[in-house]
């Protein structure tokens, strides 16, 4: 699948779009917070295939082969602002009808866009997201931060996002262990999501606890069901690949058919 750079209000994104399914969805692929197009290898090609449906993995600003962000500082509402981002990047491809997949801190981005803007969404796979910061989250960023700063962690970044890798490590850690941000919580959107929902969890998920997906599928509109596999931790997609594939082809189809 070709790549290219696409200009939206300004801001170029890198994206992959196969758009070669005819009345199909697209399946819109949103990474976590130090991920990138690259990393999530061949998972969204193996899956858009198996479930016939279009496919669009990007870069967000900062990431991977995007233009960088013009600052490290981000508010508390940086990942509805990315939610934002995401519907202006459809409208700009006229992408109408989206099966959203988000990984951490892309699984919370999925989870506002579905909220802010239902009419695009017919469904939700959200892995590893958040709706509101815990002790645990907090060790992770911060364990995370510790092995940037004493292993060489840096170089393996650099072969994915280039010299913009001090940049999003410094967004990331500096807002997440924010006194300020500790207060940040998106349980009031969860209503508005009325579209199906499945959540994946791994049980050992060293950066969220069960809470966050119970507290998820009890609060949304439409009908929600959890995944949660034993034994691996926050990128259940990568720990089991072949697990996470079949259960969301699962789902997709009964969702299409």
């Amino acid at each position: 699948m070709e790549g290219r750079i696409i200009d939206v209000n300004g801001k170029k994104f890198y994206i992959e779009y196969n758009n070669s399914f005819e009345n199909k969805p697209t399946i819109v692929f949103l990474h976590d917070s130090l991920g990138c197009t690259q990393l999530w290898r061949d998972f969204p090609a193996k899956l858009a295939e198996a479930a016939q449906c279009n496919l669009l993995v990007y870069d967000r600003l900062g990431y991977g082969k995007s233009f960088p962000m013009t600052t490290h500082e981000r508010g508390n509402n940086y990942m509805e602002a990315e939610a934002d981002l995401l519907n202006d990047l459809l409208n700009e491809l006229h992408i109408k009808e989206t099966i959203l997949f988000g990984h951490s801190d892309g699984g919370t981005i999925a989870l506002i866009t579905a909220s802010k803007y239902p009419e695009k969404v017919k469904a939700t796979i959200c892995e590893a997201g958040h709706i509101f910061v815990e002790d645990v989250t907090v060790k992770g960023v911060r364990d995370a931060f510790e092995a940037y700063k004493k292993t060489n962690l840096p170089e393996r970044l650099h072969k994915y996002h280039g010299n913009k890798v001090e940049m999003i490590v410094k967004a990331w850690t500096e807002i997440w262990l924010s006194d300020s941000f500790r207060s940040w919580n998106i349980e009031y959107l969860l209503k508005n999501i009325t579209s199906p929902l499945l959540f994946i969890q791994g049980e050992a998920d060293e950066y969220g606890s069960l809470d966050q997906v119970e507290k998820t599928i009890s609060q949304v509109s439409g009908s929600a069901e959890k995944f949660i596999i034993p034994n691996i931790g926050h990128t259940p997609h990568k720990e089991n690949p072949k697990v996470v594939l079949n259960r969301s082809i699962e789902f997709i189809n009964r969702i299409l058919n």
